[in-house]
């Protein structure tokens, strides 16, 4: 199968590097840097007793002017005390326009949704369409090979509703019967070699493979049209990508409920920055030494710029959001403090 004859070298970067200006994210254009978003709050009435999160630009030698791609969401809703955490990954020429397009109107309007608080997944999963139909008719914003990935939740009470489109991910740390605090998959992946997302992007007359690279080593499993080798989208479910969802990338989010329970310990929230290099189990590790957010969410920051600067020389823009649980407050609220918030 081809790989094309006009990529240059690269392995696990997000973004295809190619002679060609249309694969993803590769032309070149005038950025300006930004600064990390660092917030630390507590929540009120749901089983999040305590978060923090950080936005970070990545680091690439070959654009010094590089912007952060990468947008975060962390808000209360007042009126039912939701708290609403996300981490968007943009990708392409103009990713962080469509990330921060999200993270400008997705909390107002999933909050003043008609199914808002009775049905908090309906809430998401329209307003996320909504939007991103704003985005594709927006002229100064160009999808057709721009895009963000979303892992996207809302606790109430101890329930936590995941929207999840692409390859940021949620996991859990909970304690196990021998008083172990281990890894708990609460989201899951849209890769592009994924049995099911394969066979739909085949269906639609999209390619699935992966650059091969004269060193042995082969690339992540990306998508292309079927007679052109673009995008290179390196996930099987984003929003915007226009060209890609002609290869039969979709930007449907898959939507769960996660009940949390009192050996919940912790949830952490991240964009690919953090999740290429860190396992799910090696992020617990790291976060269960520390007995603020704050402090976890820099460590695995460190580490994971560590091991990017390691493996690549690059280092992929990365949102990190911990936020730590405690069921009690929960069954305390019901015995008359705040009411706890649950549809």
């Amino acid at each position: 199968m081809a790989s094309g004859g006009g990529l240059r070298k690269t392995r696990r970067r997000l973004s295809v590097v190619s002679d060609n200006k249309l694969i993803e994210g590769v032309a070149t254009i005038a950025l300006d840097a930004s600064d990390p978003t660092d917030v630390t709050e507590t929540s009120a009435r749901t089983a999040v007793s305590i978060y923090a999160g950080v936005c970070k630009k990545g680091y690439a030698p070959y654009n010094p002017r590089k912007k952060n791609q990468d947008s975060i969401i962390m808000t209360v809703e007042p009126g039912t005390g939701a708290l609403m955490l996300a981490a968007l990954d943009g990708h392409g020429e103009q990713g962080e326009l469509v990330s921060g397009y999200f993270r400008q109107h997705l909390p107002t309007a999933v909050f003043s949704h008609a199914a808002w608080p009775a049905d908090p997944l309906t809430a998401l999963k329209e307003c996320l369409e909504e939007i991103e139909e704003e985005v594709i008719k927006d002229a100064t914003i160009d999808t057709d090979f721009s895009g963000s990935t979303a892992i996207i939740t809302i606790t109430m009470g101890t329930q936590i509703y995941v929207a999840c489109i692409g390859d940021s991910r949620i996991t859990g740390g909970v304690t196990d019967a021998s008083g172990n605090i281990v890894a708990e998959e609460i989201s899951h992946d849209h890769k592009p070699d994924d049995p099911e997302e394969k066979a739909r992007i085949n269906a639609k007359g999209g390619r699935v493979f992966a650059v091969k690279y004269d060193d042995g080593f082969d690339g992540p499993a990306r998508v292309w049209l079927k007679d052109m080798d673009i995008p290179g989208l390196a996930m099987s479910r984003a929003l915007g990508d226009c060209v890609a969802k002609m290869a039969g990338v979709i930007s449907t989010p898959t939507l769960t409920v996660h009940q949390l329970r009192p050996d919940s310990k912790f949830i952490v929230l991240a964009s690919d920055g953090l999740w290429e290099f860190v396992t799910n189990q090696e992020a617990v590790d790291m976060i269960k030494e520390h007995s603020e957010p704050k402090a976890a969410v820099d460590a695995l920051l460190e580490e994971s710029t560590r091991r990017w600067m390691r493996e690549e020389n690059v280092v992929d823009d990365t949102t990190i959001i911990v936020a730590f649980i405690d069921t009690s407050r929960c069954d305390a609220a019901a015995d008359g403090g705040d009411a706890a918030v649950a549809p």
